[in-house]
This record gives C-alpha cells, sequence and structure tokens, in this order.
C-alpha cells in the first residue's frame, strides 16, 4: 500500500478492517496535506469497535499486560473493549489538560499532526498508582508522527510503568519508523500534487 497518496479533491477514502467495509472523510489537517480521518467511526460506531478491538486483543496478549495505557480522547471505547478482553478491571487515560482535583501529576507536551497547537498529556494520581511496576500497553486509535504515543510512553516511564507493547488500528503515513507497534492497516497520507511532485524530485 502506497503510504502517500496525491489528493485530487476526492471526500472520502474507502477502508476494509477485519471484513468490515467503511468509509473515511478526507479532512485537510495543514495547508496541502490531507487526513483519512477516523474521528466518527472511533467515536460512535460500535461494530466497528468491537471488532477492531477483539482483533487487537488477540495481538496484544501474548505480551501479558497488566493495564492498557491510552491519550484522551478518541481511543477511550477501544481501550474499554480491550482492556475487557484482556481481563483487566481498570484502564488508564493520559488527560489533555489539567484538572483542579489533580493532586499529584505528570506532564509530557506533544504535537500532533491533527492540532495546530501543542498539546499536553496528563498522567494523574490515581493513574499514576495503577502503572507503577505494571507491565503497560499502550494504545491508540492511529500512530501517524508518533509524537502522541512517544509522549505517553515517558509518561508511563516517568510512572515507574514498564511498557510491554504499543497497539493501534492503523498506522497511518510513514512518518513512524519503529517496528514495535502492533497494528492492523495501514492508512495513508494525502497531499496536494504540487507537494506530491516537490517529494519525489
Amino acid at each position: 500500500m502506497e503510504e502517500i497518496l496525491v489528493y485530487r479533491g476526492q471526500s472520502h477514502y474507502e477502508i476494509e478492517v477485519e471484513g468490515l467495509k467503511r468509509s473515511l472523510p478526507i479532512v485537510e489537517v495543514s495547508p496541502g496535506t490531507f487526513i483519512a480521518s477516523d474521528a466518527e467511526l472511533i467515536l460512535g460506531d460500535v461494530e466497528f469497535i468491537e471488532k477492531v478491538a477483539k482483533a487487537l486483543s488477540s495481538k496484544i496478549k501474548q505480551f501479558s499486560p497488566s493495564i492498557v495505557a491510552t491519550p484522551e480522547a478518541k481511543a477511550i471505547a477501544l481501550a474499554y473493549e480491550v482492556s475487557k478482553n484482556l481481563g483487566h478491571k481498570k484502564f488508564v487515560v493520559a488527560r489533555k489538560s489539567l484538572k483542579a482535583y489533580m493532586k499529584k501529576y505528570l506532564v509530557e507536551s506533544v504535537s500532533s499532526i491533527t492540532t495546530t497547537e501543542e498539546q499536553k498529556l496528563v498522567l494523574a494520581d490515581d493513574d499514576i498508582d495503577l502503572v507503577k511496576g505494571k507491565g503497560v500497553c499502550i494504545l491508540d486509535d492511529v500512530i501517524s508522527t508518533g509524537g502522541t504515543i512517544k509522549a505517553l510512553e515517558k509518561l508511563v516511564q516517568r510512572a515507574e510503568g514498564k511498557i510491554v507493547c504499543k497497539a493501534a488500528i492503523w498506522k497511518e503515513g510513514s512518518w513512524y519508523k519503529n517496528e514495535d507497534l502492533i497494528f492492523l492497516s495501514k492508512l495513508p497520507v494525502f497531499v496536494a500534487s504540487e507537494n506530491f511532485k516537490k517529494r519525489n524530485k
């Protein structure tokens, strides 16, 4: 599968994961760069979430994680399903902002392809205690540049958790070079024709 495709004005990108066919809207995330957005799919498609969670769980199980950690907010339903399939009673969500109730917390800055401003990931109080000394699976819906997953990895390590695996539904584009990612499928990144020509000179 081509990791970079020319954007020709198409509105959607057709995918098939674990036998389920879906249509993702194509959105511009920076001038001349477009992605197939899974936001509506991963935030509301019960059948899809259950199916991909089952497939990911079967791949993750061999690493025997004690807990799943995910960034807020798109992958929360996925993390819930994967955790349930693994027989876990809890999972951890790294928040994107500090809350008044947080008395003890760890913070990491993160840059994402889908946001123009730098964000934060926050691991607080009980979640720090939940990952300390545990084998942790870091889970997200899609990995593109790897900025979010790397920030979450740092948080888990600072909380004295041991990362045993990293997983996502999709690997997107060609940015993330590590071979340690468990994923089910790939998504291309779309670029305007003039940008595509520059990349291939």
